[in-house]
């Protein structure tokens, strides 16, 4: 990888955005991609770097993208149509006889590859490794008391990006996935009722029973609202010691917004950061699969837009529309 891609990547991760590193590992020629070349695909489908030509670019974006809304890191093969095991379909969306284009797994019993045939390529292939890179979920900790220490630390161990603060005027992040009252008093309150507007899925008040129904007695919550809140924070397990109270919080964090990948940080939809896959398309000249985003090929017909992988295909189509009409 280039060091200003490295650069970018550490860009990224500090700024909590999720994104795609796409590493070419293998190259059979004919292609123009070579073996350490690389990328980034951000989340609105806009890519940094060089991983290969239009077409193999535009089938990286795709994969890319739907891989970064499932949260899983593939190894992507593209190769010509008939070594991705796709018959032919006899005439197809461009009555060449292309076969249809699509995304199948490597093998049943292999999760983590996909094959893609890419009718663009001229004979060659293409194995890229999309590693998905999703911020870490972030807790927002107000309190500076043992309970709070003790999170930072449990909370890193546990993947988790732990924020702390003493101030309780401090802005709760809108991706935090967790807010955690933990200064034994202060302005409980404010935080306590920033976090419930601010949707944050788990909030978490450290106090005995007592004293906790007591504060949300104070907020003058209603059922829903005051059901939120768990106080006291954490599991059950018998904790005395600040180390221990702290393990029962995370625990009961993980418990309650973990996801299949972990947990991930939220976006402002509330899903995992990245999740949100944008619409797809098929080309009609070529038969490929693309990712309708902002930077999309495409033309305007009477029947909406028509998109493409590259810029050949949209001459094509533009030269001669009536020819792909019946595969709109």
């Amino acid at each position: 990888m280039r060091f200003e891609l490295i650069e970018r990547v550490r860009e990224l991760r500090a700024g909590r955005t999720p994104f795609v590193v796409a590493t070419v590992v293998r190259v059979a020629k004919p292609a123009s991609a070579h073996p350490g070349d690389s990328a980034i695909v951000l989340p609105d489908g806009s890519i940094e770097g060089f991983v290969g030509g239009m077409c193999s670019e535009s089938t990286v974006r795709t994969q890319g993208l739907r891989q970064l809304a499932a949260g899983r890191s593939v190894l992507l093969h593209i190769t010509p149509p008939s070594e991705a095991g796709v018959a032919d379909a006899g005439p197809g969306p461009a009555e060449l006889g292309m076969p249809s284009v699509g995304a199948v797994p490597a093998d049943p019993d292999t999760e983590n590859e996909v094959t893609v045939g890419n009718p663009c390529l001229s004979g060659g292939a293409l194995d890229i490794f999309l590693e998905v890179m999703r911020p870490p979920a972030l807790v927002h900790v107000y309190g500076d008391t043992p309970v709070a220490r003790a999170l930072a630390a449990v909370g890193g161990a546990a993947g988790a990006d732990i924020q702390t603060t003493a101030d309780a005027g401090a802005a709760i992040p809108p991706d935090a996935t967790a807010v955690v009252v933990a200064s034994q008093g202060g302005d409980e309150h404010r935080v306590l009722t920033m976090a419930l507007r601010a949707g944050v899925p788990y909030i978490g008040l450290v106090a005995s029973r007592r004293r906790g129904a007591a504060v949300l007695d104070g907020l003058g919550l209603d059922a829903e609202q005051r059901a939120r809140v768990h106080t006291p924070a954490g599991l059950d397990i018998g904790a005395q010691s600040p180390g221990e109270v702290a393990v029962s919080i995370m625990a009961e964090i993980i418990g309650a917004v973990a996801g299949p990948f972990g947990i991930t940080a939220r976006d402002s939809e509330g899903g995992a950061a990245g999740s949100h896959a944008p619409e797809e398309a098929i080309d009609p000249v070529c038969g490929m699969t693309v990712a309708v985003t902002q930077s999309a090929i495409y033309v305007e017909t009477q029947e909406g837009r028509v998109y493409f992988c590259c810029p050949s295909c949209r001459d094509a189509f533009a030269a001669d529309p009536g020819r792909y009409t019946r595969t709109l």
